[in-house]
């Protein structure tokens, strides 16, 4: 496997039962696949103020690892599909990976054609 390959982790928080819209999206915009987990959102009256929506507690958060090419466009999927101003009120954003393991070349091959 190549070093030189640079990976993002894509993580998205929206409220439950709208992750299977994010992963459609990050699909439909180059994504191979995700994760995703339960959560429990903390957020003050002042967060629903300052956003100005109704915050929901029960959370699921999706994970993502995408080649770094595609990590835009498919940011910019989530957010059309599932951002603040939708039913889901995803936030999302990206965190650099440094190492990776056990990643199947043709993955690691098809994101350098992409």
């Amino acid at each position: 496997m190549a070093n030189n390959i640079k990976f993002e982790l894509i993580l998205c928080i929206v409220n439950a039962g709208f992750s299977e819209n994010v992963m459609e999206a990050a699909r439909e915009a180059g994504a191979r696949g995700g994760t995703i987990l339960r959560g429990r959102g903390s957020a003050n009256p002042e967060a629903e103020e300052f956003f100005n929506i109704t915050i929901q507690p029960n959370k699921e958060i999706v994970l993502i690892l995408v080649h770094e090419d595609l990590k835009d466009v498919i940011l910019k999927a989530i957010y059309h599909n599932s951002g603040l101003t939708t039913d889901g009120q995803g936030i999302a954003f990206t965190l650099p990976v440094e190492r990776t393991t056990l990643i199947r070349e043709d993955f690691t091959n098809n994101a350098e054609q992409k």
